[in-house]
């Protein structure tokens, strides 16, 4: 069970921390300056809320991805180029901070390397995470739609995952699921 939580943690821990720091090097929209307005002040003080990052991009892809039941069931390699739309937003709120990140494809297409079948990704990738600063509290919920599609029957991946993990304010696992499904049509 220690392991599985380490496992989760670090996996959460580098999602975060990757789109953190491609965010941090990418353009990004900074949070505004407080305004000398008294009123203003009295606002954000009450709110206390400051949004670290708001990021709205494109990222070239290159990927390759097998697909088991392409090539008459024999399966291939098919090699995938375009562009991923990334959305993400992280929130931090005195101890307390919430991030959400959204992945689509757009204009993913690929080849197979043995026959020369064309095919497309789809699919949404969502993340969605709050934790406390202080003591550890820590709530994640991941949902990956990922499918590539190719002409005729019999050569889609459709794969899903469902992922969600709950750490309460002691550290103690308290929720852990992680359900994949893999399917070739």
């Amino acid at each position: 069970m220690k392991t599985l939580l380490k496992k989760t943690m670090y996996r959460s821990a580098f999602i975060f921390l990757s789109y953190f720091l491609l965010n941090m090097a990418a353009c990004t929209k900074d949070a505004k300056n407080p305004s000398t307005d008294e009123s203003q002040l009295r606002s954000n003080a009450q709110t206390n809320a400051v949004k670290a990052i708001d990021s709205n991009e494109k990222v070239a892809v290159n990927i390759q991805v097998f697909i088991p039941c392409a090539n008459g069931g024999a399966g291939e390699d098919v090699l995938l180029s375009g562009f991923l739309h990334a959305l993400s937003t992280t929130t931090i709120n005195g101890n307390n901070v919430r991030a959400k990140f959204h992945f689509q494809p757009q204009g993913i297409k690929g080849v197979g390397l043995v026959t020369g079948d064309k095919y497309q990704a789809n699919g949404v990738t969502q993340d969605q995470l709050k934790g406390s600063l202080v003591n550890g509290q820590y709530e994640e919920t991941f949902i990956n739609n990922f499918r590539i599609i190719g002409r005729g029957n019999g050569n889609n991946l459709l794969m899903h995952e469902t992922f969600h993990v709950t750490v309460n304010a002691n550290g103690a696992l308290t929720v852990l699921i992680d359900k994949i499904e893999s399917d070739c049509k």
